[in-house]
């Protein structure tokens, strides 16, 4: 359910986005396209980047699980891969200039990450870690103590504060690549935070006996966005 609306909102606001472009980067009857292959792009590569980063070995051993959305694990950064590369296509098919056409998209990608946290929050899966503190919560499967309500932390910064900013930032930016640059860095820099809160993957634990794979993964998103920012921003001064 949280997919649907989050896919619902980006479809809106980029075409919102479309009509106030002159000219468009594309046609708007061409959103519906962009759409079906970014869905399947996301899903299939958040499935499969939980199978590679998260849970191998299980599914080595248990293949035809791989296939089983229905039981879960669904993995950030294998989405945002899979979300890339479909739009890559898309943009190579239909011939739209790929960081402009990312610029539009990715400026409407928090809302889905906050509507998708808020389902991990009902579900009570993907808890904190223990805590003390007043806003402790019991989750019914973390055990009797209270825990961190990370998912929460998580809607909050990767998809209220993350939105506004990004969709502030959209109007001033002026180079081709910027805002895609801007989320990586800024969901990398969020989710490390939010991952000091939050209960590591059990069958995965502590990297280093502190990190999380979360993290890793989040730093190379964070060095991935710096590396994109200064490179397009070069491009365009040498022009």
């Amino acid at each position: 359910m949280m997919y649907i609306l989050g896919f619902l909102a980006s479809y809106l606001l980029v075409r919102l986005q479309l009509r106030r472009q002159k000219p468009p980067v594309m046609d708007k009857d061409r959103v519906d396209d962009l759409y079906f292959y970014l869905m399947v792009g996301l899903i299939l590569g958040a499935r499969l980047g939980y199978v590679f980063f998260y849970n191998f070995k299980t599914y080595l051993s248990h293949p035809f699980e791989i296939a089983a959305f229905w039981q879960g694990g669904m993995s950030f950064h294998g989405g945002l891969i899979g979300a890339f590369l479909s739009a890559w296509f898309f943009s190579r098919r239909y011939r739209v200039k790929l960081w402009t056409l990312g610029d539009l998209i990715i400026v409407t990608a928090p809302i889905g990450l906050g509507l998708g946290r808020l389902g991990n929050f009902i579900n009570g899966e993907l808890y904190g870690r223990i805590t003390t503190l007043p806003w402790g919560m019991v989750f019914p499967l973390g055990g009797p103590l209270p825990r961190h309500p990370s998912q929460l932390f998580e809607a909050f910064l990767e998809g209220v504060v993350l939105f506004c900013w990004l969709w502030w930032r959209k109007g001033g930016n002026k180079t081709s690549g910027g805002m895609v640059a801007r989320f990586l860095m800024g969901y990398g820099i969020f989710r490390i935070i939010v991952e000091f809160f939050r209960e590591p993957d059990p069958q995965i634990g502590f990297l280093f006996n502190f990190f999380t794979l979360g993290q890793f993964l989040s730093c190379a998103m964070v060095l991935l966005g710096l590396f994109l920012f200064y490179a397009r921003r070069s491009r365009v001064s040498s022009l």
